[in-house]
């Protein structure tokens, strides 16, 4: 059985990823700094801010690094209200909803993104509880606090607990944390998602062995004579 489901935001809810590039892609130019989308998905995708650019633009200072941040974020915002929810998201949404499940956001995203996505998806009013690594926990996934913290606050064990994710630090962080995890391979290599510790790998939420999955998970096992 299944007490909540917990769901990533960027490239699990819509897949960001492609404008998050192209205002990475922007911003590192100003410096000098040509990336590829391999240099991406290696060194960008699915950390903090504040780690990606000490790691990538180590001269700045910490003023100069939180200025970079917060130019590059709103120059997604620019970018973005033009995204739609990824395919079947609204089908898994009216079913944990039958279901009486429990649904949390879980998202390394800074909170003007994560209120600015959930505002043009009109998603606004969906989640139980929302968990912003840069607010609720003092390190970001990969470190699994995170789910341990949404599992807490929403008074669910780890084994009645689902997990959307779609990067390598989501994976690692729910599956740190207990919770059997389903891999969104929106943006990273299926294979990728595996090796991580994802039990399964769908392209979104309208496939069928998600649903077969889900099926078999919320069905009701006879009393024992």
């Amino acid at each position: 059985m299944l007490a909540g489901i917990l769901f990533d935001l960027d490239g699990t809810l819509v897949n960001t990823d492609p404008l998050h590039f192209q205002a990475w892609q922007e911003m590192l130019l100003i410096h000098g700094l040509e990336i590829d989308n391999v240099f991406y998905q290696t060194r960008i995708s699915g950390r903090l801010n504040p780690i990606i650019i000490q790691d990538i633009l180590p001269h700045l200072t910490l003023e100069q690094g939180e200025k970079f941040a917060e130019d590059k974020e709103a120059r997604f915002r620019e970018l973005a209200p033009l995204l739609k929810p990824l395919c079947g998201l609204e089908r898994i949404l009216d079913w944990t909803k039958e279901h009486g499940l429990k649904r949390g956001l879980v998202t390394n995203a800074p909170r003007k993104n994560v209120d600015f996505l959930l505002e043009i998806l009109e998603l606004a009013e969906i989640f139980d509880a929302i968990f912003v690594a840069e607010e609720d926990v003092s390190e970001g996934k990969p470190d699994p606090a995170i789910y341990k913290l949404a599992l807490e606050r929403l008074n669910i064990t780890p084994e009645l607990a689902l997990a959307f994710e779609d990067s390598p630090s989501g994976i690692r962080s729910a599956v740190g944390a207990g919770i059997r995890t389903i891999g969104i391979a929106s943006t990273h290599d299926p294979q990728k998602l595996y090796d991580l510790g994802a039990f399964k790998v769908i392209p979104n939420f309208i496939d069928p062995s998600l649903w077969s999955f889900l099926m078999e998970k919320m069905q009701v096992l006879p009393e024992k004579s």
